[in-house]
């Protein structure tokens, strides 16, 4: 039987090796949008690199909406689902300082500057997403 993960619990799950989520935005139509993302938590917050001009981007300024599902495909197979408001930065520094650390957890110690300067120029975005609701859970299969 699923148990429900405390909070601490979620926040080790999603911060686990190099887990990806898989992030739904609206489109203008009203459709979901999903794509997998890199990502980190910052407190209560979760913060994400994007291009101003990707699908993502675009829905991101016109509606804030977001949902983050990051799961274990392994059985007893668990889930966390992240739902939130998205604040988007333009500020380059910010941008470049987040897209560094992301780039660490992603790629290695070794190769965050080298992502931290690709992904943190003008046109890229900072997404700090304000976590409003999360559904964790633990042991599905059991």
């Amino acid at each position: 039987m699923a148990q429900k993960m405390t909070d601490d619990e979620w926040r080790a799950f999603v911060s686990q090796g190099t887990r990806t989520g898989k992030l739904s935005t609206v489109r203008a139509d009203g459709g979901p949008h999903v794509t997998p993302i890199w990502f980190l938590l910052d407190g209560d917050d979760l913060v994400f690199n994007t291009g101003r001009e990707s699908v993502k981007g675009r829905n991101l300024a016109r509606d804030g909406r977001v949902a983050l599902c990051v799961d274990d495909d392994r059985p007893p197979y668990a889930f966390v689902i992240l739902r939130g408001h998205a604040e988007l930065s333009e500020d380059v520094d910010e941008v470049r300082h987040w897209a560094t650390r992301i780039g660490a957890r992603y790629m290695g110690e070794d190769r965050a500057e080298e992502f931290g300067a690709r992904n943190g120029v003008p046109g890229e975005l900072l997404v700090r997403v304000r976590i409003d609701q999360v559904v964790a859970q633990a042991g599905v299969a059991d």
